[in-house]
Order: C-alpha cells, then sequence, then structure tokens
C-alpha cells in the first residue's frame, strides 16, 4: 500500500508516526543530495496506513507557526534587525540582534552569536536568539543570504539561494559577527556560538579560527571546522541525535583531535533522535530531548562566560 494523495484531516503527526526512511529522504533533501522530486517520489512508495502524501511531507517540512517560543514583543528583551560592516565577508552584513531590556553599557553581559541552518535566517532561529536573551545573553543571529536580499521566507528558496554563496564569504560574515558582539558596548567581551546543521559547522569553524573571540561553543549536529582544528581553545559542548549517521560518521576523528590537544568538550547524543530534532517546527522536533539539550546550553553559556 502506498501513500494516499487525497486530503486528510489527520492531527499534526509526531515522530513515532513516521517511518524512519522518510526522515533519512528529508534529511537527504534538505543537504542538496536528492531533488524535491526524488524525496516526494520515495514518500509515495511508503506504507503508512492512513496518512496521505500531503500529510507526511508537510509534517516533514517546517511550520514556523509552531516555533514560538517567545514572543517579538516579549517585554523582557528588545529586538531589531542590525546591519555591520563585514569585511572579511560580503563586505556589508545583517543580523537579528536581541538584547535582554534590563542590560546596558552600566550593566553588562555575555553575548551569544546564533548560526542557522543552511536556509538562511528563519524564524526558527529568530526565536531562538530571542530564548538566548530570556536567559539573560545578547543574542545576534546574522542572514547569511543578505547579500541575496535576505530569508525569502521559504526554506526550499533560501536553501537554493544559499548553495549558490561563497562559503568562505558566509563564514566571514559570521567572523566579523563575533567581533561584533566581542566589542558592544553592552557585551563583557565573552562571546559564546550556538549553531544547528550548517551552523554547528560554522560553530566548530568559528572555534578553529577564532580562538581568542570564540570563548564557549556549543554545536548541534554540525560537523568539525575543515581547518585549523588544532587552534581550538574554547569549551565545546557538543549535541547528536543517534539516527543522524551522516554527521555522527564525522565525529570519532574530530574527537580524537579534540583529546590529543586537551580541549574541554563534552558530547551528548541523544537517543531516537533525527537531525534537526531541536526544531520545534517539523515532526522532527523531539520535546523531551530538545528542552534537556537546550537546558544544558544555556547551564553552559552560563559557567563558561562568566565575566
Amino acid at each position: 500500500m502506498t501513500l494516499s494523495t487525497e486530503k486528510s484531516t489527520i492531527s499534526p503527526l509526531t515522530t513515532d508516526s513516521i517511518p524512519q526512511e522518510a526522515f533519512d529522504w528529508y534529511d537527504e533533501y534538505a543537504h542538496g543530495d536528492i531533488d524535491r522530486r526524488t524525496f516526494l517520489s520515495r514518500l509515495g512508495t511508503l506504507s503508512v496506513t492512513g496518512l496521505t502524501l500531503s500529510v507526511v511531507a508537510g509534517a516533514l517540512t517546517p511550520n514556523y507557526a509552531l516555533a514560538e517560543q517567545v514572543s517579538f514583543n516579549d517585554p523582557d528583551i528588545v529586538a531589531s534587525y542590525v546591519e555591520y560592516d563585514s569585511p572579511n565577508g560580503h563586505g556589508r552584513a545583517r543580523g537579528y540582534l536581541v538584547i535582554p531590556k534590563n542590560v546596558n553599557a552600566d550593566n553588562k553581559t555575555a553575548a551569544i552569536l546564533v548560526a542557522h541552518e543552511n536556509r538562511g535566517l528563519n524564524p526558527y532561529i529568530e526565536d531562538v536568539a530571542r530564548r538566548l536573551a530570556k536567559a539573560g545573553f545578547i543574542a545576534f543571529a546574522p542572514d547569511a543570504l543578505f547579500p541575496l536580499g535576505g530569508y525569502p521566507g521559504n526554506d526550499d528558496e533560501g536553501r537554493a539561494m544559499q548553495k549558490t554563496m561563497d562559503g568562505n564569504k558566509i563564514e566571514g560574515d559570521f567572523m566579523d559577527a563575533a567581533s561584533l558582539l566581542k566589542n558592544h558596548s553592552f557585551s563583557t567581551g565573552k562571546v559564546g556560538m550556538v549553531g544547528f546543521c550548517y551552523g554547528g559547522y560554522l560553530t566548530n569553524t568559528l572555534a578553529a579560527i577564532m580562538p581568542d573571540t570564540i570563548h564557549a561553543g556549543a554545536p548541534y549536529y554540525g560537523t568539525p571546522a575543515k581547518s585549523q582544528i588544532d587552534n581550538i581553545k574554547a569549551p565545546l559542548q557538543l549535541h547528536f541525535a543517534e539516527l543522524d549517521k551522516r554527521v555522527n560518521d564525522t565525529w570519532p576523528d574530530y574527537e580524537k583531535t579534540l583529546k590529543a590537544n586537551k580541549v574541554d568538550y563534552t558530547a551528548y547524543v541523544y537517543p531516537k533522535t533525527n537531525h534537526g530534532f531541536h526544531n520545534d517546527s517539523t515532526a522532527r522536533y523531539d520535546e523531551k530531548n530538545a528542552e534537556l539539550a537546550w537546558d544544558r546550553t544555556v547551564k553552559f553559556f552560563k559557567q563558561t562566560l562568566k565575566s
């Protein structure tokens, strides 16, 4: 039996409702290994009683109405979009800056750079920045797609846009964002970084190429930096999804290097989770493990970024 194309009134799906193959295929699609036609064609071969193709495909793709945990007009934070010079990147860049309302030049706090996935600054990542501000940090989330007009409002187009860009210049934009946070008038100069998927890779990368600027890194399901790994000095808290074979296969060699260089790190593998389990806008979201990982991340930053 294959998936039906009829309309369905079934409630939003959970991780347990969808065969693992569907998550694996979505991961291939999201990272450019297969196109959308192939992804949907494969979904159509699944035997899932009572579920339609559109329901399963819709559950796997983001619904950002589900992702807001902290309102953009929360009274405890001040959020704005800020442009900044990026000589190491595209020359000019833009990001989402969120500051706790009680933080100022006389009451400084640590800052966290937030790195998005391979599709630009979407609402989920903006909400992550607001969560960090609610926890007491300055948070800044750059949009790699700014040189092309910014995040376009949907992930498929954003993914296609980011794929055309120079990765070195994207890294440069995030490097200059880290420097901006280090020197911000409300910042203590202590800078942490958290990133998801491609942003996890960026977190590992900036820890390697900016060892005197990044003071703590929390990559979520991110691959290692491609060079200068031996330069990492910052403590790392790494988060992995048990079912994420693509990323997990890169971890053993990375761990050997971290151990050899005596880097202070902790790695967590969350059972029965998929790549993207922290993203609460899709069926990949695992609430229990996402909350556990986030609680660990906030505590990690509070401990490592003390003045």
